[in-house]
């Protein structure tokens, strides 16, 4: 589905869209110190919390940490240093930069102050406190971020790992098998445009789910179907749908399980094939409910 975005001045879209820089100390929130959250001035996405803001003297918004998921990192045009844009509309957010010691955290986001927009907390709260998260499993996450990034009242969805034992977990450890996650994805989506059940709906429809082994090529136990729940309501929908699916003919190999601490992976395996310019190898869509 089209997202829809936010209209934009010549010179927000000089910034956000061409990549652009506004001028050093100018910018409303260079000096900004009011409690709150900063949210992506094209698609109204959640990006920093105030307590991630720090003085750096540096003529821009700096900020040490984002909101989990908010942002991705990528390689500029020539390759000297690291952008940072919106992870939901792609709207270029300013350069990341490490080892100053300006923090403990050693990082600073150098941000635009024009990519963004400020809203107190208590705005925040009465706006966006709705929001859900999801989690599903069902192959290689590649294939399911970029099938679920499409629904409509899907906001961002992360690439990750969920269901082991062992904290901060790296894709060559799953791979080995040594952690006991799956490779899972975090959905954040509005329910006031979708319902969890809408999207489990949708996860059944785009990999195979009696797949026991894997999914497509991709075999073994990272690999394997899971819906995991983080309500009773959850639970009893996802069960109800595998019900439906059974009675349809099909054994379902789906796993339902409570949420675990979700891991995000390395930023290599964010956006995947929106980076590459391709489509999933072994997900694509089965209409299998009315």
């Amino acid at each position: 589905m089209k997202k829809k975005f936010n209209a934009l001045t010549s010179e927000e879209e000089r910034v956000i869209l061409h990549k652009g820089t506004e001028k050093p100390f100018q910018g409303e929130y260079n000096e900004h110190a009011q409690e709150g959250v900063y949210l992506c001035k094209r698609c109204n996405a959640p990006l920093y919390r105030s307590e991630h803001k720090f003085e750096s003297q540096c003529g821009w918004p700096s900020f040490d940490d984002e909101i989990e998921g908010a942002i991705k990192k990528e390689m500029d045009e020539h390759g000297r240093r690291t952008e940072i844009v919106c992870a939901q509309c792609d709207g270029h957010l300013g350069h990341i930069f490490e080892g100053e010691q300006l923090t403990p955290k050693n990082t600073r986001h150098c941000v635009n102050s024009i990519s963004m927009r400020f809203m107190t907390q208590v705005e925040y709260e009465k706006q966006f406190s709705h929001f859900k998260k999801a989690y599903f499993a069902g192959g290689c996450f590649w294939g399911v971020e970029h099938l679920m990034q499409q629904q409509e009242g899907v906001l961002t969805v992360v690439s990750g790992y969920m269901g082991g034992h062992t904290e901060n977990p790296t894709y060559e450890q799953v791979c080995k098998k040594e952690t006991g996650h799956v490779e899972a994805v975090e959905v954040l989506y509005d329910p006031e445009e979708v319902a969890f059940e809408a999207l489990s709906k949708y996860f059944f429809e785009i990999h195979d789910p009696t797949q026991a082994d894997g999914q497509g090529p991709d075999i073994g136990s990272q690999y394997i179907s899971v819906v995991f729940y983080s309500t009773d309501s959850e639970k009893l929908i996802t069960h109800a749908l595998i019900n439906q699916l059974e009675s349809m003919g099909l054994k379902i190999a789906t796993k339902v399980l409570p949420a675990q601490k979700f891991w995000p992976a390395e930023n290599v395996h964010q956006d995947y094939y929106k980076k590459n310019g391709k489509e999933p190898y072994c997900h694509h869509r089965q209409k299998r409910f009315d």
